[in-house]
This record gives C-alpha cells, sequence and structure tokens, in this order.
C-alpha cells in the first residue's frame, strides 16, 4: 500500500527514529513521550482516542490511554519521535487489515488507522505479552519499534517463536502458545509453570512474523549482575 504520509526512518536498527513532514493540516497520532523534535507550526494536543473503552483496552495492552496528536497548521511542518527501547523502527501499510502488536510496541499511526486492544485470554498470558494484545486496523499507515534489530517472516507453513522475540504479526495468521516439539514431559512441566526455554508461539497460515534479535528479559538478568551494590559495614 502506497504511504499516506512523507516520512524516513533512520539511525536503524540500532536507534531507529522516525520522520514525518506534515502537509498544512495533516496530522500524526503518536505515543505519549515519543516525540523528539518539532517544528513551531506544529500543534501538540494529547487525550483520549476513540473513546472511554478503546482506550481503556490500549492501556491493557500496554500502552498509555492517552494519544498525542501532532497537527501541522499555517504550512507544512516536520516532527520526529524516537521509541523508549534501544532498536529498530518499521513502518507498515494498512489497507483495510490488521496487525497484532507486541506490548510497548505502538510508536505512531496515520489517520485512518484505529490502535486498541484485543483480548486473548489465556492464549495472551502464557505468550507472555498479557490477556490483552494491541490491534492496528484501517487504511493508513502504522509505525513500531522493537528492542534489537527486527527480522521479517513470510510464513507460509508452522513456525515457532519464542514468545519474547515476537514484535508484530499480521491477522492472516492463527497462533497458539504451546513448548517445543521434542521436549520431555519434564520438560513441558517446566516451561509451563516456571516459563524456561521452551515456550513459544506457533504460528501457522499465511502472513508476516516480524521477530526482534533480542530478549528484554534475558538481557535484564545479564544486566544484574553489572549493577551498582553498596558495601554492607
Amino acid at each position: 500500500m502506497t504511504s499516506t504520509l512523507d516520512f524516513e526512518i533512520f539511525q536503524s536498527p540500532d536507534f531507529g527514529m522516525l520522520r514525518v513532514q506534515l502537509e498544512d493540516g495533516q496530522q500524526i497520532f503518536a505515543e505519549t513521550s515519543a516525540m523528539a523534535t518539532m517544528d513551531g507550526n506544529i500543534k501538540l494536543k494529547a487525550g483520549l482516542k476513540g473513546g472511554l473503552g478503546k482506550s481503556l483496552m490500549r492501556g491493557l495492552g500496554g500502552e498509555s490511554m492517552i494519544v498525542n496528536t501532532f497537527t501541522a497548521q499555517n504550512g507544512s511542518g516536520e516532527v520526529t519521535f524516537a521509541p523508549g527501547p534501544p532498536g529498530d523502527l518499521l513502518h507498515y501499510g494498512l489497507d483495510g487489515s490488521s496487525i497484532m502488536l507486541q506490548r510497548g510496541a505502538f510508536v505512531a499511526h496515520s489517520d485512518g488507522v484505529e490502535v486498541t486492544g484485543k483480548w486473548e485470554g489465556a492464549k495472551g498470558f502464557f505468550s507472555g505479552e498479557g490477556l490483552v494484545l494491541l490491534k492496528a486496523s484501517g487504511t493508513g499507515d502504522v509505525f513500531f519499534n522493537s528492542f534489537g534489530a527486527i527480522i521479517e517472516v513470510e510464513v507460509a507453513d508452522d513456525y515457532y517463536v519464542d514468545t519474547g522475540y515476537v514484535v508484530a504479526f499480521e491477522d492472516t495468521l492463527n497462533y497458539s502458545v504451546t513448548v517445543l516439539p521434542g521436549l520431555s514431559r519434564g520438560g513441558k512441566v517446566k516451561s509451563f509453570f516456571f516459563g524456561g526455554e521452551g515456550l513459544v508461539c506457533k504460528f501457522s497460515g499465511q502472513g508476516k512474523v516480524w521477530v526482534q534479535t533480542r530478549n528484554v528479559n534475558p538481557f535484564l538478568n545479564w544486566a544484574h549482575w553489572y549493577r551498582p551494590t553498596k558495601n554492607k559495614g
């Protein structure tokens, strides 16, 4: 699909940023605290988008209930966005379709796109992303980020991704949370109760899934041993 916005993604894949050139009267909607710079004729307005119910579902999906609206007034103007995590940033053009996003992945979208939460029940819980996942749907542009670089995978058969590495996937794909094929019964029990290695998302059907090259939890476990501590005594 042809983009409705004049944009550039730069500094990827390590510290991806989004630069958008808005025409007079054109708007872009972004997560709170994502704006890095903007021209003086860009007007910022914060508020609920889509009503209280959809805003609440967005909050349950790991995003702020508040959405910032940036509008160019009295001529064109530029605004740039920088996601919180160090990593990649990607554009996806929606054409009456939908994609699912991991918690915290949403950065911005154009007019014509709606981002809300989708109840996933136990499937969402065991995916590690919570009971509610983010769903971007409509016609227009959506931008999302990752922790690390992003790998795009075309799925045409069964495909397994560790739950901590899933960034987004097209809604043409079906998914379930399972354990790696071949694990022993004891390994399955460990994965189920303790979140050990082997708990994965199984995708089937045809569509795209985006995978990040780093997982937040293992990184935090690694960084924990380097944190400064106070000497006792």
